[in-house]
């Protein structure tokens, strides 16, 4: 399996030009022996604004960070943290089973654990030798 590279100015811009006030948060995708696990960095999103929902082994999160008042007498040299609403879609490098789903959110950390289905997992096959 080959990496998909992260590109933030792509995304955003791409996410931009349908919602100005969007953004797109990083995430980590690997496989374990009976699972596929996502990582979302969802820093300063409370867990109640997120939406997680899977069709298809593709996984969709959607959620909203709350924008804090941005006090217009200061003078930015750098603003870079976004509010607003996201949504990003993965599709899944396995079949899944969805209703088996759990997500865990932990200091800013969204961590959402999909069982394989059964045919995704890899199997063992033992080779019998007999000396003829």
């Amino acid at each position: 399996m080959s990496l998909i590279p992260w590109t933030p100015f792509l995304d955003t811009f791409d996410s931009l030009e349908k919602n100005f006030s969007s953004f797109v948060p990083a995430i980590d995708v690997y496989e374990e022996k009976d699972a596929v696990v996502v990582e979302a960095t969802l820093a300063g999103i409370k867990p109640e604004n997120v939406a997680i929902n899977i069709h298809d082994d593709v996984l969709t999160l959607e959620g909203q960070r709350e924008s804090s008042s941005e006090i217009e007498e200061k003078n930015y040299y750098r603003k870079e943290v976004r509010s607003g609403s996201f949504h990003r879609s993965i599709v899944l490098p396995t079949a899944v089973i969805a209703d088996k789903a759990k997500a865990n959110f932990e200091n800013g950390l969204l961590k959402i654990v999909l069982p394989k289905e059964e045919q995704a997992k890899p199997k063992s096959i033992k080779i019998d030798i007999s000396n003829k």
